[in-house]
């Protein structure tokens, strides 16, 4: 597979998806623990011990994926700064594709965010060397995941167990 650079900042707007950094992650910690509700059914980190430990081993092992070319990860970012979701791209489907996941922080959810951070991440995804198809995963009562993945224009194209699988091509 050709080596992947995907930009390390990217602007969406009223968004800025920024590679992980570990300064960043007591404020990590708060997200997912106001968000545990939501997070909590689908994501298994999102538990009530998550901690300071967790979320640093996460931006830690989020630097050591981007530098082995197979997760390129970034913090969600509003335009003044607050901290509000993580989206990534993991190899993991394969050549020629790659596969975005993604969560939201509960108060910031509901208001076309993270439709627009999968925009804009898709077209960035697909734009690089050898990237002919993205996809998404989501399990199949998350109607949240499914209808942003719908709206960013991923169309269902199998189911995996609980899973739905939906992809987008170039």
């Amino acid at each position: 597979m050709p080596l992947m650079e995907p930009p390390e900042m990217i602007n969406a707007g009223d968004l800025v998806l920024k590679r992980w950094e570990p300064e960043w992650s007591a404020e990590l910690v708060a997200a997912v623990q106001e968000s545990l509700p939501e997070l909590a059914p689908f994501l298994p980190f999102a538990t009530p011990d998550y901690g300071l430990a967790a979320a640093r081993d996460y931006t830690e092992r989020s630097a050591a994926n981007w530098a082995a070319g197979t997760e390129f990860n970034y913090a969600i970012f509003t335009t003044v700064g607050d901290l509000i979701g993580s989206i990534g791209l993991m190899t993991r489907p394969g050549p020629g594709a790659l596969e975005i996941g993604y969560w939201l922080r509960t108060p910031w959810a509901g208001q076309g965010r993270m439709t627009a951070a999968v925009t804009v991440l898709s077209r960035v995804a697909l734009s690089l060397p050898g990237i002919e198809r993205l996809v998404i995963r989501h399990d199949q009562v998350n109607h949240a995941s499914a209808a942003v993945a719908a709206r960013a224009g991923f169309a269902e194209t199998g189911r995996d167990g609980d899973d739905v699988i939906r992809e987008h091509r170039g």
